[in-house]
């Protein structure tokens, strides 16, 4: 048959278990599984290597970096958009979330005037089919930016968008609880003398007073009504999740304690952390490792969040540790895996993918592993090589 492939003598990671078989696919989705190898002399024979399904990522500011490579230098969107498209499949991500920021928090930023510009390379990209994973938004909404809701208001029509979040980087509370670790990380990536950082700190905490909880609200409310997943962000105590879940948000990106992860699996929310957290062993704010959150049953999605390579890469480590503590033969990698691909793409809405099953789209991955470092030689998005 024209229309089919053969990939076999593989170690297919399904969301239950791993296993040496055979995968066919036709008309782009996976239309047999099995735990044979195939003699046909058309079957691509995989040697061994893994094969995985495509992942989903929910959170991802990859792009803004090629937007703005250098501080001061703004690169042409649309080159923007294809050479970041090219490192998101090249890290075996089929599906993405663009995550982009309204309320630019950096003094000396220019995210604000590059949204409208951002959101039209990636709509013109995707309506022309040249994008090699599929791309959709997360518009990621600083809740203490005076122009927050009213750009949030424009850039909801946009058909792409699926996914927000809610988020207020003000100092004192949530991920910066500590005030020293806010002068570390703002002075550092903005280039801040201390002058400015002291006028930099009373603003932030002004306009934090003055708008989150009403722009909260309000965009909770859209989001709901429009039936867009909502997320919350860097929730740090049981009151921030308790009020995450009253205003119908399903996913918690990055709880920054125990106990706000404990809060959100009693209540129903889904827990990301970041790959990067996985990859360097805890998180660089110095807030709870995603591994003892793992270990605590407590973990379900992991975002690249910053480095797109992190999260494949996160995966495999997260399930060697998982696999170690068990005694397992895989099974703790097919855990692993469904965090990066089946619970992103269920909490984001989307059926038809994340995982190697009959019926599903063909976004699979070919990985050979240097232990816990998988090396991606081959990516399928709907049955297409497209890496």
């Amino acid at each position: 048959m024209l229309n089919e492939q053969i990939l076999t003598n593989a170690k297919i990671v399904t969301a239950e278990r791993v296993f040496t078989g055979t995968v066919v696919l036709r008309d782009g989705l996976i239309s047999e599984v099995d735990d044979s190898i195939s003699q046909l002399s058309q079957a691509q024979n995989l040697n061994g290597d893994y094969l995985l399904p495509g992942l989903v990522e929910l959170h991802t500011d990859n792009l803004e970096k090629h937007l703005s490579p250098r501080p001061g230098v703004d690169w042409p969107s649309a080159s923007a958009v294809m050479s970041h498209d090219a490192q998101i499949i090249a890290a075996g991500i089929t599906t993405v979330f663009d995550a982009l920021s309204i309320g630019d928090v950096n003094p000396k930023g220019k995210r604000m005037q590059q949204l409208p510009g951002m959101i039209e390379a990636i709509a013109s990209a995707n309506a022309a089919d040249l994008t090699r994973a599929e791309h959709r938004l997360h518009l990621r909404c600083e809740v203490c930016h005076p122009d927050t809701l009213s750009v949030f208001r424009d850039l909801v029509e946009q058909p792409l968008v699926q996914l927000v979040s809610v988020m207020d980087h003000s100092p004192g509370q949530r991920q910066f609880a500590l005030e020293s670790k806010y002068r570390e990380y703002y002075m550092g990536k903005y280039h801040l003398s201390s002058e400015q950082m002291d006028a930099f700190i009373v603003e932030q905490v002004a306009n934090s007073k003055t708008y989150s909880d009403r722009y909260r609200r309000a965009i909770v409310d859209i989001c709901l009504a429009r039936g867009l997943s909502v997320a919350s962000h860097d929730d740090a105590t049981l009151a921030h999740v308790e009020e995450s879940a009253a205003y119908g948000m399903s996913i918690a990106e990055f709880p920054t304690t125990l106990e706000a992860a404990q809060g959100c699996r009693r209540l129903g929310m889904s827990v990301l952390m970041g790959a990067p957290n996985i990859v360097r062993g805890g998180s660089h704010s110095g807030n709870i490792a995603a591994a003892t959150l793992a270990e605590e049953g407590l973990l379900d999605i992991l975002s690249s969040d910053y480095y797109p390579a992190s999260l494949l890469q996160a995966a495999f480590t997260l399930g060697a540790q998982l696999d170690a503590a068990d005694d397992s033969t895989g099974a703790g990698l097919a855990q692993a895996v469904t965090t990066v691909s089946l619970a992103p793409a269920r909490s984001a809405g989307l059926q038809d993918r994340g995982e190697i099953r009959v019926g599903l789209r063909a976004d699979l991955i070919h990985a050979r592993a240097l232990g816990t470092l998988p090396i991606i030689q081959q990516v399928w998005r709907q049955a297409k090589r497209v890496f």
